[in-house]
């Protein structure tokens, strides 16, 4: 194996400032891995980037298939014979730079001023303010900055940023001068051609002249304002992974955009690489800062939504309700924060008791509105009639005529008198069970489901209960409960739980029957809402 002549080196300048490196492997590898001979931090640095080994008395740098490439004199390379005063520079924004020297090589010429370590130090100070300003979770903050830096470290006369849309597409956002002003986005009369397409390639775009080819032609109100030069770079999250075979995510969020109507560092190399760094770091801190804000909007909605769950329970009666002839007791949990079913106790003029349970189609804030709607109508209409069938009548040609498009509700509405006379009506509801010593009984008389037909009719029917018969009335989110496995919970199983437990109060056997139904869906999610009345008759 060769050994390395004396005097080899590498003259490395990044944000830490400028120093010397000498070379004293054959084979000397580069990186952000701790184990590397020569490390270097940045955002477009691999873990193991490149080597430079020694070939008889050549040095050979290889780019070790990193994610951002390498370069030599500004060319990006895979293998490429190194010679004294090369310029080497890892991935596209250039987090360092390095020359390559040899001990008898000629006195390599300093760089301009405007340029390397300057550059990299001013960097340096506005990514340590972007990441305290990032804490902060402000997003017009972090986008103002981030406008500011790139004005400053360019030159620049004013730039603006576009954000991602969640369907992709490219939405102005802010614009900024020089000076720290705020722009309108109709102060920008330029096209959108440059910025669509650095975000759809991911490349920055570097334009020296505007008037030169064809762009002069779609950039008119840029050029009529003397605007020349422009520099678009995209603003890209970039996420590093442990281990060299796992690949990263590389997103774009939207892209930053400057102009000017003279040079001037702008279209520098510097200048360019200074600005995709600052871009990679601005797009962390503004993703946090819309994460944040997207978060706290959620929280704010989260809260709405629990005041309106405690606002529809209140509207809900107490579940249970006892008299000299009956006891009763209803309940409704519902799929979401709040839900769609509702219940309610009328008491009779005669001395008998109404009652009612239904369903609205949907779940969410829209079925829950309609939901408290219809309580509003039930309660009107039945203490204008006796009849169940006439009441129903007249909320469906009430809820008709409203026009709500898409809403319909089932709805059980009954009365019970003193000698145990039972009249209800059913529209378009799972039909109630009627369980007691003589068996099983359904009650389906009644009509189609309210709201969706003007001319509907509704029947009504009158049976007698006897002492100790349970009436169960429930929604489709108890009998069509789900279990694990796909299997429907169904009115056997509600017949079966009431049956084992017709010895207990109505509160208990509510509770029962819940259980039951919670127990059955096990290991499966709450589809509907679930909501049930049982009523005994007799005390």
């Amino acid at each position: 194996m060769n050994r390395p002549p004396d005097g080899v080196r590498l003259e490395v300048t990044d944000a830490l400032g400028r120093r010397v490196v000498a070379i004293e492997k054959p084979n000397f590898e580069i990186g952000r891995r701790e184990t590397n001979d020569l490390r270097l931090a940045g955002s477009e640095v691999s873990r193991d980037h490149a080597q430079i080994v020694l070939e008889g008395s050549k040095y050979v740098l290889r780019d070790r298939s990193s994610r951002y490439g390498t370069y030599v004199n500004g060319e990006q390379v895979t293998e490429h014979a190194l010679a004294h005063g090369d310029r080497i520079r890892l991935g596209r924004s250039g987090g360092a730079e390095m020359v390559f020297l040899v001990a008898d090589g000629a006195p390599v010429p300093e760089r301009s001023t405007t340029t390397a370590i300057g550059d990299l130090r001013q960097i340096a100070a506005l990514l340590e303010g972007l990441r305290a300003l990032g804490s902060g979770r402000v997003l017009d903050d972090v986008l103002s900055l981030v406008l500011d830096s790139g004005i400053d470290v360019s030159g620049a006369e004013r730039g603006f940023i576009m954000l991602a849309t969640a369907t992709g597409e490219l939405e102005f956002k802010m614009a900024r001068s020089r000076g720290h002003g705020s722009l309108s986005g109709s102060s920008f009369a330029t096209s959108r051609k440059i910025p669509e397409e650095v975000f759809r390639t991911g490349e920055a775009r570097l334009v020296a002249d505007l008037l030169d080819g064809e762009l002069a032609n779609v950039h008119v109100g840029t050029v009529a304002l003397g605007i020349r030069n422009v520099l678009c770079v995209p603003l890209r999250l970039v996420r590093y992974v442990d281990k060299a075979a796992e690949i990263g995510e590389d997103r774009r969020i939207g892209v930053l955009y400057l102009d000017s109507r003279e040079k001037g560092s702008l279209l520098s190399s510097s200048t360019r690489a200074a600005l995709e760094t600052l871009a990679t770091e601005a797009a962390v801190a503004i993703e946090n800062a819309r994460l944040y804000r997207e978060t706290m909007e959620k929280a704010r909605m989260e809260q709405e939504m629990r005041i309106a769950a405690e606002i529809q329970q209140a509207l809900l009666p107490k579940t249970g309700r006892i008299g000299s002839f009956f006891s009763a007791a209803a309940a409704s949990l519902p799929c979401r924060s709040i839900g769609g079913d509702f219940f309610d106790y009328v008491d009779l003029p005669a001395g008998g008791l109404g009652f009612a349970l239904g369903d609205v189609a949907g779940k969410g804030p829209p079925a829950a509105l309609l939901s408290a709607m219809m309580q509003g109508m039930f309660a009107a209409q039945a203490a204008s009639t006796d009849s169940p069938s006439q009441a129903i009548t007249r909320v469906n040609l009430a809820l008709y005529r409203r026009g709500i498009e898409s809403r319909f509700v089932t709805l059980m509405y009954g009365t019970l008198q003193p000698d145990g006379r039972l009249t209800y009506c059913n529209a378009g509801h799972n039909p109630p069970l009627v369980v007691g010593q003589s068996g099983v009984r359904r009650l389906e008389c009644g009509g189609p489901i309210v709201g969706l037909f003007e001319a509907a009719a509704f029947d009504e029917e009158t049976i007698t209960l006897s002492p100790g018969d349970w009436l169960i009335i429930f929604s489709d989110g108890v009998s069509e409960a789900m279990s694990a496995s796909g299997e429907e919970y169904g009115e056997p199983r509600i017949v079966e739980c009431v049956s084992k437990s017709a010895s207990l109060d109505p509160q208990q056997l509510l509770q029962a029957l819940f259980s039951d139904v919670r127990l059955f869906t096990t290991g499966a999610a709450q589809s509907d809402d679930i909501t049930a009345m049982v009523l005994r008759y007799g005390t």
